[in-house]
């Protein structure tokens, strides 16, 4: 087992931590860029080029440097006669429904999404698939404030027809499949996980 602390909008932090997955593990086979940060709340007009550059910076830049890092393992593999991989993007529903006063992070989302769409067509010949899963409403630390609030609460949580919080143990079914053969022939899709929130 191996535990990595790593700045994904680090570059160099993200080569060096892969580097030593696979020195450590012999191998990748599945990688999930599932590493992000929220946006604070403004309205676009006012929304300040910093906090633009930092939300995307950890978000898209960060995906792009681990999936990247991914893609040049498992495509060198490929090349010695042992193809195949998963790349995964966990994106959001805030990049398929209205995500007022959160642009950045929509766009960053949204921006992953269509990242993994080109990475399914580009490394099928690989045997590597790319798929994203876009959460909905979890219960975690970075959505712990929002859940909180009373008055988030009863408005959103009336929207969501399974009437509750998405919970992390959600994610296991699809995580397991996407990872597994079971899902080899599976590219190039968008997992909506949500309780049918952006269907209501």
């Amino acid at each position: 087992m191996l535990v990595q602390r790593c700045d994904v909008a680090d570059e160099q932090q993200v080569d060096a931590c892969f580097g030593e997955a696979v020195a450590t593990m012999g191998r990748v086979d599945t990688c999930f860029a599932n590493a992000g940060v929220s946006q604070k709340r403004a309205p676009f007009h006012e929304l300040a080029t910093d906090e633009w550059r930092r939300v995307l910076s950890v978000n898209l830049d960060g995906a792009f440097f681990t999936l990247r890092a991914a893609a040049r393992h498992m495509i060198d593999r490929a090349k010695q006669g042992d193809p195949g991989g998963r790349l995964v993007g966990v994106a959001s529903t805030a990049a398929v429904h209205g995500a007022a006063r959160a642009e950045a992070y929509a766009a960053s989302k949204g921006a992953l999404i269509a990242m993994i769409r080109a990475l399914a067509v580009e490394l099928g010949r690989y045997g590597v698939t790319a798929n994203s899963i876009l959460p909905g409403w979890i219960e975690t630390e970075m959505t712990a404030a929002g859940i909180a609030d009373a008055k988030f609460a009863r408005a959103v949580l009336p929207r969501i027809p399974a009437r509750r919080w998405g919970r992390t143990d959600d994610f296991g079914g699809i995580a397991v499949y996407l990872a597994s053969d079971a899902s080899r022939y599976h590219t190039g899709d968008s997992f909506v996980i949500d309780g049918a929130y952006t269907l209501f």
